[in-house]
């Protein structure tokens, strides 16, 4: 039977810092999926798996083939479809002897089949295109779908799977729950869609206290992490109701100590005890001080460990909660309005022909559809970046969007200025006070937006765009949770259900949509859903 063991595991950063240290961890031929924060070194551990990367300590054991399918961020201008399943050559040769300029020892080796194989692994993930399609010529769920295509190519024993669900639409995903449904090796998950950690028959969290994995799915999982909540925080407050209780002894042994070595000084001054035996005395009570001292501050560091250790504990597992100012939205106040609207890039081939659609009140709407069917297109359209061909767009309320890049904010500023010029007029104690409710406090909230993680970039927008004094009564977002660890978007699930103005959210993620009780879907390039 095929199998992954980890033994120690440890990988460090040039600099030294350590990603994690002295993993031990055991796949086998089940549905693994590897949850944690960004950072936390999740893609680093499929690297060192799949032989890409070397550790820095420890062993590791592969019995079996892997195919790694990594996410799809930097591809090379030439990289073609064929180099994902190492295939070039193949074809090439293949070219050769189809033009008659191979050899007959060319011929011998030829791979007659190659091409069809290749297209037929390409069209199970609903992907029509030719080997030699260059892969920057295809949309990021198309690339997705090509490497997902020639991972299974390869037949292996074990799929690595990083972020495949990323930049797919609803039906893309589906088709990898599908294949995951039915698939009988083993497979590594590294994965924030929470529908797809469904299907898992194991979660591994990875964390800075290390690795720890259970048995189920997402929902078991995640019932389990209340029960652990709930037994770190009676370990949290046992820790330092101990700590209280040290440092209390400590107290009264230091006032005891004190009346006693009082009274020997006023014994001494009335004089009739013979100098050495005073000295004797007095050594022996700092002797015994210092011994009860040494003991009462090595139990107060052991009580500090332990409040620390489970503070550290109670900190991953804690949910985020946020309080926000009220927009004072009316229920039947007009929001927005499209009204026959023809609008894209080309006149002459528009993304979206007479389109009509409004938002009153604090509704909250979703839109959704294939890659390509124009929701971005829609966004910009209502923030006023492209104008219609024909009809009207409608925008009735102070509004404001956060894109995928969260791109209204200065990266180099930090979160505190970006706050202050995105809130003209708040005092600095109240700047702070609201970064602070976001988790940037004291000095995290000076750091510069450029340093920060994909997660924290989100939660700064969203505290600079929603925890000022007037918070807009329309925010628009674009696929707010691509790319962000589960517990970012959990923080942004949480954000979105303080907020009381209206929503309009591009998104594929069902769970997501679900959590912030979105009132209404609507499909591009189908129809809207009431």
């Amino acid at each position: 039977m095929s199998s992954i063991v980890l033994s120690g595991l440890s990988w460090f950063k040039p600099d030294g810092d350590p990603v994690f240290e002295g993993l031990d961890l055991s796949f086998r031929p089940e549905r693994t999926g590897l949850v944690g924060r960004n950072g936390a070194g999740k893609t680093t551990m499929l690297k060192i798996i799949s032989g890409f990367l070397s550790p820095s300590g420890g062993a590791i054991t592969v019995d079996g083939k892997v195919a790694l399918v990594r996410q799809m961020l930097d591809v090379d201008p030439n990289e073609t479809i064929a180099d994902l399943f190492c295939a070039g050559q193949a074809l090439e040769l293949l070219a050769w002897a189809e033009n008659g300029a191979a050899s007959l020892e060319d011929l011998a080796e030829a791979d007659w089949t190659i091409r069809e194989r290749i297209l037929s692994a390409l069209a199970r993930f609903g992907l029509a295109a030719e080997p030699d399609t260059l892969l920057n010529h295809l949309s990021g769920g198309q690339q997705t779908r090509a490497a997902l295509a020639a991972a299974l190519f390869e037949e292996p024993d074990f799929l690595l799977l990083d972020e495949p669900t990323n930049n797919l639409d609803s039906a893309g995903r589906q088709a990898v729950i599908d294949l995951l449904s039915r698939w009988k090796g083993g497979a590594i998950v590294i994965s924030h869609d929470r529908e797809l950690l469904e299907h898992m028959d194991a979660i591994v969290e990875l964390t800075t206290l290390g690795a720890k994995r259970y048995s189920g799915n997402w929902s078991v999982y995640r019932s389990t992490m209340v029960i652990e909540l709930n037994a770190a925080e009676q370990n949290l407050a046992h820790a330092q109701k101990t700590a209280g209780e040290i440092d209390r002894r400590a107290q009264v042994l230091a006032e005891r100590q004190d009346r006693r070595n009082a009274s020997g000084n006023r014994k001494a001054a009335k004089g009739g005890m013979p100098k050495i035996l005073l000295g004797r005395r007095k050594s022996n009570a700092e002797a015994s001080l210092g011994k009860v001292t040494e003991l009462a501050e090595r139990q107060r560091a052991d009580a500090l460990d332990a409040v620390a250790s489970a503070q550290a504990r109670v900190e991953v597992l804690q949910p985020f909660s946020v309080h926000l100012p009220a927009t004072n939205l009316p229920s039947g106040k007009a929001v927005l309005s499209l009204d026959r609207v023809t609008a894209g890039y080309d006149h002459g081939h528009p993304v979206f022909r007479d389109l009509s659609f409004s938002i009153v009140g604090p509704q909250r709407v979703a839109l959704s559809g294939p890659n390509g069917s124009g929701k971005t297109t829609l966004l910009k359209l209502i923030m006023g970046d492209i104008v219609p061909v024909t009809g009207m767009v409608t925008v009735s309320v102070l509004s404001m969007m956060l894109d995928q890049s969260v791109s209204l904010l200065d990266g180099g500023k930090s979160i505190l200025d970006n706050f202050k010029r995105l809130n003209p007029g708040t005092t600095d104690n109240a700047c702070r006070a609201t970064l602070a409710s976001f988790r940037f406090r004291s000095d995290a909230a000076l750091q510069r937006v450029e340093t920060l993680s994909g997660g924290q970039i989100l939660r700064a927008g969203l505290a600079c765009v929603l925890g000022g004094p007037t918070p807009p009564s329309l925010l628009i977002l674009d696929e707010p949770t691509s790319h962000l660890d589960i517990e970012s978007i959990d923080t942004v699930e949480a954000v979105l259900r303080a907020y009381d103005g209206a929503l309009l959210i591009v998104s594929h993620d069902d769970t997501f949509l679900e959590n912030i009780e979105i009132d209404r879907l609507m499909e591009l390039g189908g129809h809207p859903l009431d």
